[in-house]
């Protein structure tokens, strides 16, 4: 189905992208990308949609086919019938106003039958959870939402072969279970292809067929790759320091053989979890009454009493108390109840469309509250001025691009230190720190989402606000950039900086986060220690908790301390 002979892509004034590379899929296989950032993944799909080099540029040299067209000769128009292709930016792929509308834009323009078209909708609404937002406006749906959408845009026209970059980066556990199942009844049922580019192979690398690393080209099956390539998940990380043989790619897989290790583990205390601040003067957040619970994940989650405080503390840098926002027609947050204090890291966790973007927008001051109060840094943020709340507070929205004006990596990073007040050469630091090896010419739209997001997160951090506020901080980020940007966090919360992260990644809560806050509908349906609130629902407990339950262990890094 997909053939490259020997093919190499070099952008003008870069090393090639690709070198050399030829390979064969088969109709009817999962084929995952697997390899650091800015290694060529989205380069490699966008050569079989035919995007590399029509819309891209650069030079292709050798031979791509797909389904016997010649990518060379057939432009992107010519290969709709045969491509879908998602990227990384979903905001990039629509063109229609509204859900269904975009839903059935593809099989309009292919020619397809009314009833044909009507039919594949209903499919796709229902499959990826959709049906209650087919009215709804592309522009006021959450990022994981118009990801949804945008994969549902290009399962209706029913293409032989998928082009998946980044498909689940944006979605809550359950919602990406939900895509790669469809991706699977595809391949399986249909015989569709898919080449899918995924960082967060915890989710996906027990469904492919096969797994290419990237930039050495080996494809293999997903085990001997797993056994190589440094890039790999939790449950593969903690297979190889207990020298399981073969490795584990399954939560299950690994279960069924830890039984030993269990034992080894058993009586000793994980060393290494983000220690929490000393508790809040009245106990930390305040739940509001209620007369039960909210179910997330299949689970209820109980608002908890506050514990009774140990010692005084600072006042909170953060404060919402009965927090409501609107938005148009949908209640997007309703009295919630949140502090945070210096020194805090916590992860805002919840389905996609929860409200946590919009906390985050609230909290700096771009969204003013419909009820309630939120005081940040004891200023309230809509009311004050954004050169006065820059001193406060610091936002690395979803979409890195926002932040990103200036036409060289050089060039943001000087206007970075100028407008933080800080020495020269700073955000050039942190920049090399959390990507190494980008020259200062680079444009930054010749990034990958991942590389643009590092540079967005140095913009921000090389303030230092006292309270930073991170939108899925990990997106597009391979696990060694994600290990930095946690090494980093760890040290500014160590310094007294609070830090709050809206994230659908169960694995850098567990590494990071001191307290876990789950959204569901709007409100807080659960909040406090990581350790307790992780593990109390299968949909974002990490890999290691499940594998070594009832063991209180989250991470290979806590086991790993513990063996030595």
């Amino acid at each position: 189905m997909i053939r490259f002979e020997n093919v190499s892509v070099t952008y003008e004034g870069a090393e090639p992208t690709l070198r050399d590379l030829s390979l064969t899929v088969p109709e009817g296989e999962l084929v995952l990308l697997v390899g650091p950032s800015g290694v060529g993944k989205s380069t490699l799909l966008g050569a079989v949609s035919g995007l590399v080099p029509h819309f891209t540029g650069g030079t292709l040299t050798g031979r791509v086919t797909v389904d016997g067209r010649d990518t060379r000769t057939h432009p992107p128009r010519e290969l709709a019938d045969v491509v879908g292709t998602v990227g990384q930016d979903p905001s990039a792929h629509f063109v229609t106003d509204t859900v269904e509308d975009e839903l059935a834009y593809g099989m309009e323009s292919l020619g397809l039958a009314p009833g044909v078209m009507r039919r594949r909708v209903e499919e796709t609404l229902d499959l990826l959870g959709l049906a209650e937002l087919r009215d709804r406006p592309i522009a006021t749906l959450s990022g994981g939402q118009r990801q949804r959408v945008a994969i549902g845009s290009v399962l209706t026209p029913h293409p032989k072969v998928l082009v998946l970059d980044e498909p689940t980066s944006a979605l809550d556990p359950s919602a990406a279970e939900d895509v790669l199942a469809v991706l699977q009844r595809l391949v399986h049922d249909l015989g569709t292809t898919v080449l899918l580019a995924e960082h967060r192979l915890e989710r996906v690398v027990q469904y492919a067929d096969r797994v290419l690393m990237l930039p050495e080209g080996v494809l293999g099956s997903p085990a001997e790759i797993m056994a190589l390539s440094p890039v790999h998940p939790p449950v593969v990380g903690l297979g190889r320091l207990a020298g399981w043989e073969p490795l584990p790619l399954s939560v299950r897989d690994a279960r069924r053989r830890a039984g030993g290790l269990k034992e080894r583990l058993a009586g000793r205390v994980p060393e290494g979890a983000a220690p929490a601040p000393a508790p809040p003067v009245d106990g930390g957040p305040r739940p509001r009454p209620s007369g039960g619970g909210k179910e997330w994940g299949g689970l209820p989650f109980l608002r908890r009493r506050p514990r009774p405080a140990a010692a005084p503390a600072a006042s909170p840098l953060v404060l919402t108390e009965r927090l409501g926002v609107r938005r148009g027609r949908v209640e997007a947050l309703r009295a919630v109840d949140l502090r945070v204090r210096a020194g805090e890291t916590i992860a805002l966790m919840g389905r996609n469309g929860a409200g946590k973007s919009t906390l985050l927008s609230t909290l700096v001051g771009m969204i003013a509250p419909t009820s309630g109060s939120v005081l940040v840094g004891g200023r309230t943020p809509h009311g004050t001025s954004p050169r006065e709340l820059i001193r406060q507070v610091g936002l690395v929205p979803q979409e890195p691009r926002d932040l990103l004006y200036a036409d060289t990596v050089g060039a943001e990073c000087a206007a970075a230190d100028g407008d933080a007040g800080a020495a020269p050469g700073t955000c050039r630091a942190l920049v090399s720190e959390l990507l190494p090896g980008v020259a200062d010419d680079t444009h930054p739209r010749d990034l990958s989402e991942g590389q643009r997001l590092a540079l967005a997160l140095a913009v921000v951090l090389t303030g230092r606000p006292p309270l930073l506020l991170l939108d899925e901080p990990t997106r597009g980020l391979d696990y060694a950039a994600k290990a930095r940007l946690v090494t980093h966090l760890r040290a500014l919360a160590a310094d007294g900086h609070a830090i709050v992260l809206a994230t659908h990644d169960v694995e850098l809560a567990a590494e990071l986060a001191h307290r876990v806050v789950i959204i569901a509908d709007g409100e807080v349906v659960a909040d406090g220690p990581t350790a307790e609130v992780v593990v109390s629902s299968p949909a974002f407990s990490p890999q290691v908790a499940k594998i070594l339950a009832p063991q209180p262990w989250l991470t290979v890094e806590q086991v790993e301390g513990a063996l030595l």
